[in-house]
């Protein structure tokens, strides 16, 4: 009996894990495999019907279009809006250099702050950035 409770603790351990570059992404290149499969409509109401398939509370999809602006996100407040001159709190403009990723090489990483939907506060996060045809997907994660 003590060694079943011992494996339930730590399997709960390992389920909370925070995500890592790895899942982010996963979660992207997953995206972008739904995107040709299914198509960018349908993408959009997944993202921003907050489908769990693509968004796991602090690791989310979103999708940018090639101008910079963002076409799905969970947080619907930002969709439909242009914000590449928006910076974060140290005034880094990340949209521009997420864009600049998406339209040179494709894909890559992108460093800056931003508010965690978990702890709704503002923090260092890295979003990997990947070209799907004319549109940008976006995963990040929180560095704690």
């Amino acid at each position: 009996m003590r060694g079943l409770i011992v494996l339930a603790l730590c399997g709960c351990c390992v389920a909370q894990a925070a995500p890592n570059e790895k899942d982010a992404v996963a979660l992207a290149e997953k995206g972008a495999q739904f995107v040709r499969q299914h198509g960018k409509a349908e993408m959009i109401v997944r993202i921003n019907s907050k489908d769990p398939e693509f968004n796991q509370g602090a690791l989310y999809l979103a999708m940018r279009d090639l101008k910079g602006i963002t076409i799905a996100h969970p947080t619907t407040a930002l969709i439909g809006k242009n914000l590449l001159d928006v910076p974060d709190a140290d005034g880094k403009l990340f949209r521009q250099e997420m864009l600049a990723l998406a339209r040179g090489a494709g894909r890559g990483w992108v460093d800056y702050k931003f508010r965690n939907p978990e702890t709704g506060k503002v923090e260092a996060k890295r979003t990997y950035v990947l070209r799907v045809d004319d549109v940008a997907l976006e995963a990040g994660i929180y560095k704690h």
